[in-house]
Order: structure tokens, then sequence, then C-alpha cells
């Protein structure tokens, strides 16, 4: 009898040879019907597979990550197949799930296929799926291995297989298909109910540019019919609230071939938005205690060498920049902390000094690929809302609580109600991935989960996924399209303090390391500008909106008035403007909606005469008539619930 312990920390005893199914059947026949994949001892397997000893079994279905990424892996093998049987003697290579759906990138030889061939491809697969074929795993030896794929001539099959162990290289059959494999795989095609694929794009053999150029197709599936339809109607929800189309149209950023790729131009308007987030942070930041900085965009390569940012980014970043003199080389700045130590190391502190917090809205400089580059949540310029904390070890718990206060208020006052945390540990097994010391780590691990849980934050902890320098705290929020983005981050570091020999004297009159504390509740001002344009389809809250009311004249007799209206406002600090064209009132109301103006504020003669304004809100329509001192109490008030102070 062997031991299956499952999630609920329960155990039941079997014969030896159970599968996860039989264990699934065992909880209940419904629950087994929706099981499609498993993990045994944190190792994927497939729901057939024989267990021969005690272990941890997790059982998925379509609702977990890890089920959908075994149902789209799984996709991706009948994608395959559908592509073999269309197009006999194309050489396939990989085709991995990922965050939404799958791929696979096949060299289709002489044979070419366009978006217009996908529905073909779709109905194939289909078929394929309906006859409800068993995915099932097999062991091969890698001379039997490569042999199967050198007979195909299929060069990408053998270099993938030669670079495995022997003993390590598995098959996955279904139907008449077979491909290399690693495993992880739902019951049976039957399952695959809905299939879209979305795309058609080229992708270079292992990503390198020398290769040869692949075609890689983009597809997902679904259990069911109605969740596919959903998806796609999301997809178009998106496509309408897509920040580089938004960007454009309310006239906030723009990019130049002449400039550069991924160097983002913010334009007045989105200058102003970034003013007003950055103040409303600077603000914030000031009552919790933090002193401002600034650091230049460059710094010698010695500095980055020191911090261990070279070695992390150099060989894939901006060159060196070298100068007149011999040897002398400088880079651009790929983050701000290493000058952050430095301004710290200018002078000595005591104990009596600590915490010390340096912010800085510091611009920072990584060279991403071209193909990577995205609007501006991937770019090679950007700006981060970044602050470093130097405080003493028993200063940590408090200091880490109060980052994320700030967070949550940042979070509250733009709108980012539905989010989780996660807490990344560092992995027991493998401490040699680490520095420091254990009592180091073990206070910096207590003093995130204690944090996270005096505040009561929704969180999940993942061994293994903290940095080598120290433990952190993600924030994982979801925007009103059901997205999940990382936004805001806390992380504890005993790494630089230690590179850059940082010091304090203690109250013992000896001298001790601080420990530091890297913090960015916007991450980059960028990144965050098109989250947020996202997640609002450009409606900001207005206290952060670029214009708040549109006056909109009637006529040209009514100028004088709708600028009396405009100075009134003004003088309220009320953002507004006046559209006095010669257009009818209704094409101005529309192009103001579409505009994303707040208030539009209707001014004619029955108005002028009566010392009022008819006002209408963006996409809620007329509501009713007022006097301008009314209008601009009404603002401000709004305004005044919108950005509540933050209170230390």
């Amino acid at each position: 009898m062997i031991a299956i312990t499952l999630p609920d920390g329960s155990v039941k005893h079997f014969d030896a040879g159970v599968t996860p199914m039989d264990v699934a059947k065992s909880i209940s026949e419904g629950f087994a019907r929706n099981v499609i994949s498993a993990s045994f001892n944190k190792e994927t397997v497939e729901t057939t597979t024989p267990l021969a000893e005690d272990g941890n079994l997790i059982l998925y279905t379509w609702n977990n990550d890890e089920g959908k990424k075994a149902f789209w892996h799984s996709s991706a093998h009948i994608l395959a197949q559908a592509l073999e049987e269309l197009y006999p003697g194309i050489k396939l290579s990989i085709g991995p799930a990922i965050e939404n759906g799958f791929y696979y990138d096949v060299d289709f030889g002489d044979k070419t296929i366009s978006e217009k061939d996908l529905k073909e491809v779709e109905d194939k697969m289909l078929t394929i799926a309906r006859g409800k074929h068993e995915f099932s795993i097999r062991e091969s030896s890698k001379a039997d291995a490569l042999d199967y794929y050198k007979k195909q001539n299929n060069e990408y099959k053998v270099e993938l297989i030669e670079n495995l162990e022997d003993g390590t290289i598995t098959f996955c059959d279904h139907d008449t298909f077979t491909d290399l494999c690693r495993g992880g795989h739902i019951p049976n095609t039957g399952i695959v109910k809905a299939i879209k694929l979305m795309s058609i794009a080229g992708a270079y053999w292992r990503g390198d540019e020398k290769n040869k150029q692949l075609t890689r197709i983009y597809g997902i599936s679904f259990p069911k019919q109605k969740d596919l339809t959903e998806y796609l109607n999301l997809l178009e929800e998106a496509k309408k609230r897509d920040h580089r189309k938004l960007g454009k149209e309310l006239e906030l950023f723009t990019f130049s071939q002449k400039v550069g790729q991924g160097l983002p131009l913010w334009l007045p308007k989105g200058a102003a938005l970034r003013e007003r987030l950055e103040n409303f942070l600077k603000k914030a930041q000031k009552k919790a205690g933090y002193e401002m900085v600034i650091t230049p965009h460059i710094g010698q390569k010695e500095l980055y060498v020191t911090s261990g940012h070279y070695e992390k980014y150099g060989a894939d970043s901006f060159q060196p920049i070298t100068t007149p003199s011999e040897g002398e080389e400088f880079l651009l700045k790929p983050m701000n902390c290493p000058h952050h130590c430095e301004i710290f190391n200018s002078k000595p502190w005591s104990y009596k000094d600590l915490p010390k917090r340096f912010a800085e809205f510091g611009t920072v400089y990584r060279y991403e690929q071209s193909g990577e580059l995205h609007g501006l949540t991937r770019v090679r310029g950007f700006t981060q809302d970044d602050a470093h904390i130097f405080c003493m070890p028993d200063q940590l718990d408090d200091e880490f609580k109060k980052v994320i206060d700030l967070v949550l208020y940042v979070f509250g006052s733009l709108g980012f109600e539905n989010f989780y945390t996660q807490v990344s540990l560092r992995d027991p097994e493998k401490p040699e991935k680490y520095i420091g010391s254990l009592e180091n780590w073990d206070k910096a691990e207590k003093a995130i989960i204690s944090a996270a849980e005096s505040k009561e934050l929704d969180y999940k902890i993942e061994y293994g996924e903290a940095a080598f320098y120290g433990p952190k705290l993600d924030f994982m929020v979801k925007d009103a399209l059901g997205r999940s983005w990382q936004l805001g981050t806390i992380q504890v570091d005993y790494n630089l303090p230690e590179r850059f020999e940082l010091e304090y004297k203690g109250s013992d009159n000896e001298m001790h390391r601080p420990v530091m504390i890297h913090r960015a509740p916007f991450g980059s001002m960028e990144r965050f500008v098109a989250i947020l344009l996202e997640h609002t389809g450009g409606n900001f809250p207005l206290w952060l909106m670029p214009e708040q009311v549109s006056i909109l004249s009637l006529s040209e007799k009514y100028e004088k008035y709708s600028q009396k209206v405009l100075n009134l406002l003004e003088n309220d600090e009320i953002r507004a403007l006046v559209d006095n064209r010669n257009e009818t009132i209704g094409k101005k109301i529309r192009e103001a909606e579409m505009n994303k103006i707040p208030y539009m504020l209707i001014v004619g003669e029955q108005e002028e005469k009566d010392g009022t304004v008819s006002v209408r809100k963006h996409g809620e329509g007329d509501l009713g008539t007022m006097t301008p001192e009314a209008f601009s109490e009404l603002i401000q008030k709004t305004i005044k619930e919108e950005s509540k102070e933050f209170n230390v």
C-alpha cells in the first residue's frame, strides 16, 4: 500500500500502481470527470501515470492554471497532427502552452500557409479532437529517438534530442500522431470542444536571428464553445482599450523611428498626466518620510560591475560608452539602486539617522529586442518610481508594513481594487542559490509574511521564487477585463549593502550593515500608464484627467460668457477648455465624448440669461442646469473623494 496525501492534508491509501485518475474517482465520479491533469511530488504527471510510492498528489481541472497549461499543450499536439495531415512533409519543432493558448513552430519547406488557411486547420483539429484519442507517454532511448527524426530529416528535433540525456527522453502518442514530449497532457482529445487559431507569425529557430525563420501558428482552445465566445468578445473589448490606440486618440504619447524604437515621446497632455501622477506619489512619499534624490542617466561601468547589474544586463544591454580617455567606459543606467547606494555612502551614518528613505523618478535603459517591444509596456527607456530604504534589521518589519500602506494607497486612489500578492521565498532545498546568512533570511521572510498577514493581504507563497539577494512581495493586479498584471513590488536586499560596503554606527559604537528595501508602487511610469489606460479605457479618475471640463458654446455670441465660466473654473484649479467652433452642438458633444472629457457644459442664450450652465456627464448624459459655482463645488468634491490624503 502507498499513502497519497491530498492538498487538504487528508491521506488516502491505495495499492501501488494506482493512477491520479483512480484517486480522483475515489473522491467522486463527478470530480473525476473534471480532472484533466496532475502533479505528484511537484512533478507533472499524466492522469494515467502509475504511482509507485508515497507522495503528495494535486489534481487539476480547467479552473487551475496548471490544468489550462496541460489543456493547451495537448491542443498544440492536435494542431501539429492536423498540420502534418494537411501539409505532408513539413518539419515540426516545438509547440508549448503559453499564457493564453499555445503555438507550434513549423518549417513548411516549399509549402505556404496564410491566415485564410487557418479555418481549414481548425476544422481538421476539431475532427481529430472528436475522436477522443487518448494521450499516452512512452519512453525512448536516445539512439531510437535520433534515428526516428533523422529518417524524417527533421534537424530541429534532432538538435533537441542531442541536448537530452539518455533515459530522460519520452514521446507522446495519440491517434496516428507521435511527438517528442516531456509530458503533461489531458486524458484524451475529446475534452477539447472549441478551437480558434489566432494568427501566423515568423519565429527564428531558438530565437536566434542567425537560424532559419520558421512559421509560428498561435491558437487557443476551450472545453466549451461558450468559453471561446466569451474570450473572443473579451479580445474585441481589449482592442478598444489598447493603450497604443487610446494613447494616440487622446494625444498622450507617440514614437518616432528617427528617435529610436522603444523610446516613447510624451506629448503635452501625456507629460501633464505623468506630472500629476508623479506629484501624487511625491506628496504621499513626503508625508511618509522619503527624501527626493536625482542621479545621472549614465555611470561608470565599474559601478554596475560592483552591483552585479553588468553581469545581469551587460551582454544584452546597450554597450559601454567610451570617452576620449583611454580605458574609461560608461553605461546607460540599467537600475537606480547602485546610485542610491553611493548616495548613502557619501557620509557616515549613525543608528539614530536610520531609516533613510531615498526616492527618485529615475529613467533607466535596457536594450530589449525589437520583436519584444510593445507600446509602453515594453520599452528601452523607462522611468521608475524608485525608492530605497536603508534601515537597521530591527526596523525592517515596520518599514515593510509602511511600504505596503503606500502601495495600497496608490492602488485605491487609481481604482485597482482586485489584486492579490505573492510572497516569493527561497528554495529550502537549494541554499547554494542565495547569499547572506540564514539568520537574515529568516528575519526577512518572517517580516514579509508577518506584514502581509497584519495587513490582511490575499497572498500566496511561492518557494524558489525569491531573488538571490532576498525575498520579495509582488502585487498582482487584475484589470477591468480580468487580465493580471504585476504592479508594485517590495524587495528585501542584503546583497547590495554587502557589495557596496554600506555601514552605520550602532548604539554599541560598532559598525553594522544596513538592510535595504527596494520598492516601486508604479513599477515604471510607462507601463503603469499603459495598464491604467487599458483598465479605465481612457476614463481616468477625474483628478487625473488631462481635460476635466469642455465648455460647449452654442454659437460665437456666447463666447464672452463661456470665457467667464472658464475663468471661474480655472481659478478653482479645474482644467477646462472652451469649444466655440462654428460646429453643431451635437458634433461638439460627440467629439467631447470621444475624447473622454468627463464633463460638458453647454452654454447658450438661456444659460447666459440665467447665469447657469447645462451639465452633461461623459457616458451618462444630461445632469440638468446649475450655476458655475455649484458645478465647481461638485467637481472639487468629487476630486477630494477620489484623491484622499495619504495617512501615515
